[in-house]
């Protein structure tokens, strides 16, 4: 398992620990892959296209992509890469077009903030606002199958993995 943009190694400590999985991890900040590295966490600090077509294809069964995916300059071409390099992708995202963000935001007049993004305008590191509609949409233009969906509220963990996805999509 490979999970791109992997902060400090939770998840993959997580899944280690608890699933018996062997997973690597990418991520930029190298204060991050430092304190992944410390807690045993296989990760390097790179970019977080999967080898930009250095790996062979079909080498992960599985990607990770959770939190990433707005923040990346080139989301088609990552979501491509990811779909190449691994069997199965799973994609979590916030969900920009949920009904709280839209009242926060139709309420207030200013860009949205939430517990899992308190960020200013201009200190964001998104720059993409997608929506679960967007991706749908993209998913169904670039004809990739998906065998799970599910959404959960921003604050929303799953019990027995408190890191874990709270938005994600299984391709």
């Amino acid at each position: 398992m490979l999970d791109l943009g992997c902060g400090d190694g939770d998840l993959l400590a997580w899944l280690a620990e608890n699933k018996n999985v062997q997973g690597r991890g990418i991520e930029m900040s190298g204060a991050r892959v430092q304190r992944a590295i410390a807690r045993g966490v296989s990760v390097y600090q790179g970019d977080t296209r999967p080898g930009a077509g250095r790996l062979p294809g079909q080498t992960f069964d599985y990607i990770i992509l959770s939190q990433t995916l707005q923040e990346t300059r080139q989301p088609l071409k990552v979501l491509t890469d990811i779909l190449r390099v691994g069997r199965r992708a799973i994609v979590a995202f916030p969900n920009f077009g949920h009904w709280r963000v839209r009242v926060a935001h139709l309420a207030s007049g200013r860009a949205p903030r939430t517990d899992l993004f308190p960020h200013e305008w201009y200190a964001s590191p998104n720059i993409h606002f997608l929506t679960v509609l967007d991706f749908e949409e993209l998913a169904r233009r670039e004809n990739w199958r998906s065998s799970a969906a599910s959404s959960w509220p921003a604050t929303a963990r799953w019990p027995c993995c408190p890191t874990c996805w709270p938005r994600w999509r299984c391709f």
